[in-house]
């Protein structure tokens, strides 16, 4: 949601002189309140004024000192002052978007929340919500930067009792597909599984258990456009590490973290990805947050290309009556042993779409499949010693060892 501080029509405040005419004002004493704080005890009333309006309006009905101000203590004079601290801040993140937050002094919010109990105030606003929208609005008046609710570039916390700012740098993301050429590569990076990351004999200093990933081989090239501080790619699942990624490839977001730069040349990022000879992506678009939830919680089909050698001669009438059985039920796969030791030892139901043979000469077959999200194609061949029913080794009776696995089509994001 943008926000865009345009001024409104300007609406009578009959609406803030009605509304301070009910209030018993002997209540208040002798504490004095600036134009803002005063404006500000009725400031859900009427709508198109700022609190300082306001405040003037009830002043003229209200017999009430105007400093030291007891709620804020001068803070709403220093709005301007802090706006040019925040946008100081900003200066060296490339943004189009921001917004700001604040800190107030817990005894500020607690002097002005007994004010509005002891004057029994329906509609007040906070301090910290002014300040948050005028120091904002002057912001985008110093920068002419757009101010952004749902997915601002940059956030400025403004600390108001020191005059500090803390910005806070949100992630870039991108989107497309991935194609990976070769084998022996992961989806991302896979720390070493004894030193962690850390670096050990294992993994000859490196921390990771393969040289690098898709995830690697994709974020260096955007990361060298865009300066940020890290990376994490998001995809709709993941092929195993002797697997390609081939056909119209795998949808995924990529995450770059701290970004000094949000403009970027994706063309030219992407070409260099594709020059590498083990990874190709489609063209690279701008993403948000919620594209990063959609791409991990989607169940697209996948289509699978497998080559299948058999302990003995399988007649091809016969691979293609059973292929064709596995189509007919749901098959049970209980978690795989190769990967139960990092998943929940359950078992899962997954639908076989489509079961085809693209080639066979009785030892050796090369078959497709089209299965549904989670499915485990190379248990679906050979079985995994009977934890997933039916497989094509249980329907032939026959031995079969999974030679080759591809990836060669996931379905459109749903």
């Amino acid at each position: 949601m943008s926000l865009k501080w345009e001024r409104p029509f300007r609406r009578p405040v009959d609406e803030v002189r009605a509304a301070a005419a009910s209030v018993d004002w002997s209540k208040l004493g002798e504490r004095a309140l600036c134009d803002a704080c005063l404006g500000r005890l009725f400031g859900m009333v009427g709508h198109g004024h700022t609190n300082e309006e306001r405040g003037r309006a009830v002043r003229e009905r209200a017999p009430v000192a105007t400093s030291p101000c007891w709620v804020c203590e001068g803070l709403t004079s220093r709005y301007d002052a802090l706006a040019r601290l925040v946008a100081k801040k900003l200066e060296p993140w490339e943004h189009d978007t921001f917004l700001v937050g604040s800190k107030v002094d817990p005894e500020v919010q607690a002097r002005e929340e007994s004010l509005w109990s002891e004057l029994g105030l329906a509609q007040p606003e906070a301090l910290k919500s002014e300040v948050n929208r005028e120091v904002g609005k002057r912001v985008c008046d110093l920068t002419g930067k757009e101010p952004s609710l749902e997915s601002p570039d940059l956030v400025a916390v403004v600390d108001t009792s020191f005059d500090h700012v803390d910005v806070q740098v949100n992630p870039l993301f991108l989107r497309s597909r991935y194609r990976k050429l070769v084998r022996g590569i992961p989806q991302t990076r896979w720390p070493c599984n004894r030193c962690r990351g850390k670096g050990c004999a294992k993994c000859g200093g490196t921390g990771k258990m393969y040289p690098t990933s898709v995830e690697e081989i994709v974020a260096a090239e955007v990361m060298r456009e865009s300066g940020g501080s890290g990376h994490a790619l998001h995809g709709m699942g993941r092929e195993d590490v002797d697997a390609r990624m081939l056909g119209n490839g795998r949808p995924f977001v990529l995450e770059i973290k701290e970004p000094r730069k949000r403009h970027l040349d994706l063309a030219a990022a992407r070409d260099r990805v594709n020059a590498s000879g083990q990874v190709e992506v489609d063209a690279l678009r701008p993403a948000t947050r919620k594209d990063v939830v959609a791409v991990k919680s989607d169940r697209a089909d996948k289509t699978y290309r497998v080559l299948v050698r058999f302990a003995s001669p399988v007649d091809e009438a016969k691979l293609k009556k059973e292929m064709a059985m596995l189509e007919t039920q749901p098959i049970a796969q209980r978690t795989p042993t190769r990967v139960v030791h990092r998943r929940a030892d359950t078992t899962r139901y997954r639908a076989v779409k489509r079961a085809e043979v693209l080639s066979t000469d009785g030892t050796v077959a090369e078959l497709r499949f089209t299965a549904e999200a989670g499915a485990y194609i190379k248990e679906l061949v050979h079985g995994d010693a009977g934890r997933t029913k039916p497989s094509l080794a249980d329907r032939l009776g026959v031995v079969c060892e999974v030679l080759e696995l591809d990836v060669v089509g996931v379905a459109d994001p749903g």
